[in-house]
């Protein structure tokens, strides 16, 4: 119901924006501009995000169905139960979701995108096959649609790779700001939506919250204590290293098994195209509506608007430059990176504002993206909560990115 609402939302507004700057300000343009936006929005969802998304989808799948068949997820979630158990208590222990869980959690940790996708719709869809309400979300697929919104990143491959295009003299200095604000905002939905699902907390969930805490803080401390260089190696070497490592493994684990590892991975491929295809409508809906929304001028509203109460506050007002970049975020990825390029050709990448925009680049992920790829993927219909604990788990992003951006940069 609430993403229905707010579907409608945005083109009602964006409609009632548009009459506005018709009547009132006199713009002849501004429908040709949201029916252009339109359709080219329709069109990109399809050529610029599922089609290119079908290529990693068929890949991933057959290398997801190598790793089930040599018994790789099955152990991966035997290790993982006494925490994830906790996490998800609806889940059966050693269930093949809680391994694909785990391989989509990793990649996004280590800022492989690309990888973290097909890992996390064939986790969704592990997910589905323990729904008694297959158009309903149940409590499991919310805590792991939310845990994924916040975005954890111990290595933010991508933005440092952003940076160093535009010239940056030190594209890794948000290396550890933004790694400290996935924490933070991934332990906050945690304790969020386990409060609302009202879990155990005992000392074994508590102690693996700890222990994650304390390995990432170490992997942090490491890094921090290489040079510029070093850091920019290491970003790239090991998060892409890794993932090739990852590939290499299953297959060669495939072949210790006795798997034929190719007629394998075509089986498991096949499915790729028959996920993008249920995925399509839902992206296409979602695209097309922040599309007209955002061009009818409401994002620079909100934007204003914020900064107005900010301003009589009397706080500090140097984040605000970053901001578009921050509420941009939920709605589209690619519109939030366009904000953050934008930001560094303007202002530069060096600057506070440069540095903060990346950090809110790095702090969370694409809300409604998220929703409408995920859940449409497994045609769950009702969402429940879940849009507001990924929109809560955003802002609490927000907020520690702007709290570290000034504790690192000011």
């Amino acid at each position: 119901m609430a993403l229905n609402i707010i579907w409608m939302a945005f083109f009602v507004i964006a409609f009632v924006i548009a009459l506005f700057k018709l009547i009132i300000l006199g713009d002849t343009s501004i429908f040709k501009l949201l029916a252009d936006g339109l359709f080219d929005a329709a069109k990109s969802s399809v050529m610029d995000v599922a089609l290119p998304l079908a290529g990693t989808m068929v890949f991933f799948l057959g290398l997801m169905n190598i790793a089930e068949k040599a018994g790789a997820i099955q152990k991966l979630a035997k290790w993982m139960n006494p925490f994830l158990s906790r996490l998800f208590p609806g889940v059966p222990a050693n269930h093949p979701a809680m391994g694909h869980m785990v391989m989509n959690f990793s990649a996004n940790m280590l800022g492989l995108d690309n990888a973290a996708t097909p890992f996390g719709l064939k986790a969704m869809e592990s997910l589905q096959t323990l729904n008694p309400e297959k158009e309903t979300a149940t409590n499991a697929q919310i805590m792991f649609l939310v845990l994924h919104t916040s975005g954890l990143t111990i290595i933010p491959l991508t933005i440092i790779s952003y940076r160093l295009a535009a010239n940056s003299q030190d594209a890794a200095s948000i290396f550890i700001p933004c790694v400290l604000a996935t924490i933070g905002t991934t332990l906050a939905s945690i304790i969020m939506v386990g409060w609302y699902q009202k879990l155990k907390w005992d000392k074994v969930l508590i102690g693996w919250l700890l222990g994650l805490v304390v390995l990432l803080v170490g992997v942090m401390i490491g890094v921090s204590a290489l040079s510029t260089a070093h850091k920019e190696v290491f970003s790239k070497v090991v998060g892409n290293g890794l993932l090739m490592v990852i590939i290499v493994g299953i297959i060669l684990g495939g072949a210790y098994k006795k798997i034929s590892v190719f007629d394998a991975f075509i089986e498991g491929a096949k499915n790729g195209f028959e996920v993008i295809v249920k995925i399509i409508p839902y992206l296409v809906a979602m695209l097309v509506a922040i599309r007209v929304f955002r061009d009818s001028g409401a994002m620079g509203y909100i934007i204003s608007g914020f900064t107005y109460l900010i301003q009589i506050t009397g706080m500090n007002t140097d984040f605000i430059g970053a901001l578009p970049v921050a509420i941009m975020k939920p709605l589209s990825g690619s519109g939030s990176r366009g904000m953050m390029l934008d930001i560094f050709q303007n202002q530069g990448p060096d600057s506070f504002v440069g540095k903060l925009a990346s950090i809110f680049q790095g702090s969370a992920d694409t809300t409604f993206y998220i929703i409408a790829l995920y859940f449409g993927s497994v045609g769950i219909k009702k969402i429940r909560y879940a849009l507001w604990a990924g929109i809560f788990a955003d802002l609490i992003g927000v907020v520690i990115a702007i709290l570290i951006g000034y504790v690192f940069f000011k």
